[in-house]
C-alpha cells in the first residue's frame, strides 16, 4: 500500500541541518576552483548550444564530483531542499488518500478525515483508472510508484470508477500540507504484549513513540515488539530519544568517528526514566541508519531480542550543509559505530568511491561482545539474534495477489454486506471467493486450496476490513498472523 498523503523523500538520512559554515578555502582548493571556473567559461563561450547555469553546474560538476566520494553524499536543488526541510518538520504534501497498488491498478482503502480526497467524494472500493489525463493500466509497479508521489505535489484531475455507479467520476484534488504520523500502528498483540511500527524517524518520532506505549499501557506493559521493518531512517536525533527510553541512563547509544570530526559518544541522557519491560525489535533489508542505530544500541546492550534479517548497513554521519540560492549538501563526514564498536556501514562494492577503503575496513576485528558476553559481528548492518523471514508466497498466492482478487472480491463484499468490527471469513464467504477465483481461471486442487487456506482467510479478512473499516484494522490482521511478529512475540514472551 502507499499512502499518498506521505513524502516519500528521495533525500538521505541526515543529521538535523546544522548551522554549519563553509570554511575559508586553502589557497590549493582556491587553485582548483578557478581551474573549474575557467573551463566553464570556455564552455560557456564556445559551446554550439548555449549552456544552462542550472544544468552545468547544479546538475554536472557538483553532482559528479559527490558521486565519486561515496554513494550517499548528495546536493540538493531548491525543490529537493526544501523537501528535505519538510521531512524534518513532518509535513509534506498529499491529498490524504490510502491505497492498494498492482500493476496498472490503483484501489483506494481509505480517504483520511478532512483531507482534499474525503472532501472530493472519493471512497473505499473506488479505482483511479487516470491521473492527468495519464492512464495508470499501462504502467508497472514501480512506474505507479513514482507517478503517484510526483501527482500529489499540484493539483491533479483524476477519472474514478465507482462499483455499481454508471460512468466515470471526474475529480479535482488539490494538495494540502498535512502532518505525517511516524509511529502508524499501536495494538495489544495479545494482553499485556504490545506492537508498535515505526515507519521512518522524524522530529516528533520520540513523542510519538512514548504516547503509543503509554497508550498500550506503559510500564503496566509485559512486553513489546517494536517493528523497525522497512524503517530507511531519518533524523537520528529521534533515534536517540526513543534508545533512551528503554536504556538505563548513562548508558552509550552511539560513538562518532570521522577525518574532521572529533569523537563523541551519545549516552542516555542522566535522569530518565526508562521502561523495563522485555523487547523485541523487528529489522530487515530495508531497515537502514536511524534504524540500525537504534537496534544495534538495543542489541550490544542486551535490552531486545533482535528479530528478521539482517540490516541494510548504512551508518554514515551526513551533515546537511545550507548554500547559496536555496540550495544545500549533504556530505559524509563521518561513521557511526554502535557501544560495542561495530560499525554499522557495510564495505562497499569495487574501488569506485574516495570512502571505500575507510568503509571496507572500518573495525580492528569482526566479532565483538554485549554487555553480558554474547558474541555479535560486525562488517555492515545489524544481524538479528532470532533469523525470521515472511511466509513464502506459493503458486496459489502470488496468482490470487497479481490478479487483484482480493482487492476486487473485498470491495464487492463491503459493497453488498455491512461489515463489523468482530467480522470474521465464514466458510460461505471462503466459497464465495473460490468461485469468485475460479470464475478468473484461478482453480487449485483441493489440497493446494487446504494448504493455502489461512493465508486466504486472513488476507480476504484484513482486505474485508481495510475497505470496511479503515486499513488499522486490516493491518492488526496482517501482522498478528506475520511469521515474523510471531517469532517476536516468542521471544518477548520468553524473557
Amino acid at each position: 500500500m502507499v499512502w499518498l498523503g506521505v513524502l516519500s523523500a528521495q533525500t538521505p538520512d541526515a543529521v538535523p541541518a546544522p548551522s554549519a559554515q563553509i570554511d575559508k578555502p586553502d589557497p590549493q582548493i582556491d587553485k582548483e576552483v578557478k581551474r573549474i571556473t575557467a573551463v566553464y567559461a570556455l564552455v560557456a563561450t564556445h559551446e554550439a548550444d548555449p549552456v544552462s547555469a542550472d544544468q552545468a553546474i547544479y546538475q554536472g560538476a557538483i553532482p559528479g564530483l559527490l558521486r565519486k566520494l561515496d554513494p550517499h553524499s548528495v546536493f540538493f536543488d531548491p525543490g529537493q531542499f526544501e523537501q528535505l526541510k519538510q521531512m524534518e518538520r513532518s509535513t509534506s504534501k498529499g491529498f490524504g488518500t490510502i491505497v492498494s497498488l498492482m500493476p496498472g491498478r490503483v484501489i483506494v482503502l481509505q480517504t483520511l478525515p478532512g483531507t482534499p480526497s474525503a472532501r472530493s467524494g472519493m471512497a473505499p472500493g473506488d479505482e483511479i483508472l487516470a491521473v492527468n489525463n495519464i492512464r495508470l493500466d499501462r504502467l508497472d509497479l514501480d512506474q505507479l510508484t513514482q507517478f503517484l508521489g510526483q501527482a500529489k505535489q499540484k493539483p491533479a484531475q483524476l477519472y474514478v470508477r465507482r462499483p455499481g455507479a454508471p460512468g466515470l467520476l471526474n475529480l479535482t484534488l488539490i494538495p494540502e500540507e498535512m502532518q505525517s504520523k511516524s509511529v502508524d500502528r499501536a495494538f495489544l498483540l495479545k494482553p499485556g504484549i504490545g506492537y508498535v511500527r515505526v515507519v521512518s524517524w522524524e522530529s516528533q518520532t520520540g513523542q510519538q513513540l512514548r504516547y503509543a506505549v503509554e497508550q498500550l499501557g506503559g510500564d503496566k506493559l509485559k512486553g513489546l515488539v517494536i517493528d523497525l521493518r522497512n524503517n530507511p531512517g531519518g533524523i537520528v536525533g529521534a533515534a536517540l530519544e526513543a534508545c533512551a527510553m528503554f536504556l538505563a541512563p548513562g548508558q552509550t547509544i552511539l560513538s562518532v568517528r570521522g577525518r574532521k570530526t572529533a569523537p563523541q559518544e551519545e549516552k542516555a541522557p542522566l535522569g530518565t526514566k526508562p521502561y523495563h519491560f522485555p523487547l523485541a525489535v523487528l529489522v530487515n533489508e530495508k531497515s537502514a541508519s536511524a534504524s540500525e542505530i537504534v537496534a544495534g544500541a538495543l542489541q550490544d546492550h542486551d535490552r531486545a531480542t533482535i528479530v528478521g534479517d539482517t540490516s541494510f548497513g548504512k551508518g554514515l554521519v551526513e551533515s546537511v550543509f545550507p548554500l547559496s540560492e536555496k540550495t544545500g549538501m549533504a556530505l559524509t563526514t563521518a561513521l557511526y559505530y554502535t557501544p560495542s564498536g561495530r560499525s554499522i556501514q557495510k564495505p562497499f562494492h569495487g574501488g569506485d568511491f574516495e570512502l571505500a577503503s575507510t568503509a571496507s575496513h572500518p573495525n580492528a576485528q569482526s566479532e565483538f561482545k554485549t554487555d553480558k558476553g554474547r558474541t555479535v559481528r560486525g562488517g555492515g548492518g545489524i544481524t538479528p539474534d532470532i533469523v525470521a523471514d515472511p511466509a513464502p508466497m506459493t503458486r496459489v498466492s502470488i496468482a490470487l495477489e497479481a490478479s487483484g482478487s482480493f482487492v476486487s472480491f473485498a470491495t464487492e463484499y463491503t459493497h453488498n454486506h455491512k461489515v463489523e468490527q468482530n467480522f470474521e471469513v465464514t466458510p460461505e464467504v471462503l466459497d464465495q471467493f473460490q468461485a469468485y477465483a475460479a470464475d478468473r481461471r484461478i482453480q487449485p486442487g483441493v489440497a493446494e486450496w487446504s494448504e493455502n487456506r489461512e493465508f486466504i482467510e486472513n488476507h480476504l479478512k484484513a482486505e474485508i476490513l481495510n475497505q470496511a473499516l479503515g486499513v488499522e484494522q486490516g493491518d492488526k490482521v496482517e501482522i498478528s498472523y506475520d511469521p515474523v511478529v510471531r517469532k517476536a512475540l516468542e521471544a518477548v514472551v520468553g524473557q
